[in-house]
């Protein structure tokens, strides 16, 4: 693994648009089926949008019926960050990029196989890197 980034807020909202910044940064949400992949269906690797490091690959996105990009597996677990999340009065597993820090979103024991997890992700925590 690489040495961790840091950027100081600044940087980082230089970097990210506003939706971006808000969701990445301060652990935002956005609304169900407004992301921009939320039904994407295009063959590639998704990239965290902060600092580039693989997150999932396409095919093992799929459609959980949730508004937001669910992948059952991520592509290289050492890229992944979990941490509990009790806000909101829930209990949930929040999911970070490893390499940067940033909210990605949040995994659930409720995905299809072979993994059996849901990985929840923001359009705006991602960056497709298209593959033919």
């Amino acid at each position: 693994m690489k040495p961790k980034i840091t950027k100081s807020d600044a940087e980082w909202k230089s970097q990210l648009t506003p939706e971006q910044y808000r969701i990445a940064r301060e652990k935002g949400t956005e609304r169900a089926f407004t992301g921009q992949y939320h039904d994407c269906k295009e063959p590639g690797v998704y990239r965290c949008v902060c600092c580039g490091v693989e997150l999932f690959n396409s095919a093992t996105k799929y459609d959980s019926g949730s508004g937001w990009p669910s992948f059952y597996r991520p592509l290289n677990s050492e890229n992944i960050a979990e941490h509990e999340d009790t806000s909101l009065f829930m209990r949930r597993t929040e999911v970070m990029c490893a390499q940067c820090g940033a909210h990605l979103g949040h995994v659930f024991p409720d995905g299809p196989q072979p993994t059996g997890l849901r990985y929840c992700i923001n359009s705006a925590s991602l960056k497709l890197e298209k593959k033919d």
